[in-house]
């Protein structure tokens, strides 16, 4: 699955705010559970998606900054608040709104992470889409991915610096 051409169909999927899409990976992070919410709205059946790692459903558009930020946090033993955008199976795409936990073991070490995704907000989406356009330009700006996603890191950083909070306080506030 991970070698299949990449398509995006410009279709955007949408699932009920009374849903909750689940699931949990490994530490590093293969999918270990998938709820029926996370198959259909992505697109997989459970034997598909299980042992997959969870990049399986990242986006293009997704700016890979983020994507640092939360697993440097969750890593952390923290948890964060993300708006992510997914690309199911068939090239269609899909938003949440992610709160991402790490998952502990007896001796309080990181055995993996624990996410549910609820059907974001339109507006919040619409608030975060620009934000994450300029760090997506500002990752693809550059030959070398690593100099992007320093770049972006930068970007974001200084954004959050400018609005006074960590992300997922930002996220928060949308």
């Amino acid at each position: 699955m991970a070698s299949e051409k990449l398509f995006l169909t410009g279709n955007e999927r949408r699932f009920g705010i009374d849903e909750l899409i689940v699931s949990k990976t490994d530490r590093q992070g293969r999918i270990t559970y998938a709820n029926e919410v996370f198959c259909r709205v992505a697109g997989y059946t459970e034997a598909q998606l299980l042992g997959q790692p969870h990049s399986i459903i990242r986006h293009p558009d997704m700016p890979r900054c983020v994507f640092k930020l939360l697993w440097d946090t969750i890593e952390a033993g923290r948890e964060i608040f993300a708006y992510v955008l997914n690309r199911a199976s068939n090239g269609d795409h899909y938003w949440v709104y992610a709160h991402v936990t790490p998952n502990f073991g007896p001796n309080e070490e990181i055995i993996g992470y624990h996410s549910n995704r609820r059907s974001p907000e339109p507006a919040a989406v619409a608030a975060v889409k620009p934000v994450y356009a300029q760090l997506l330009a500002e990752e693809q700006r550059h030959a070398d991915p690593k100099a992007g996603l320093a770049a972006s890191i930068a970007m974001v950083g200084a954004f959050l610096l400018s609005k006074g909070v960590e992300y997922d306080k930002f996220v928060l506030g949308l």
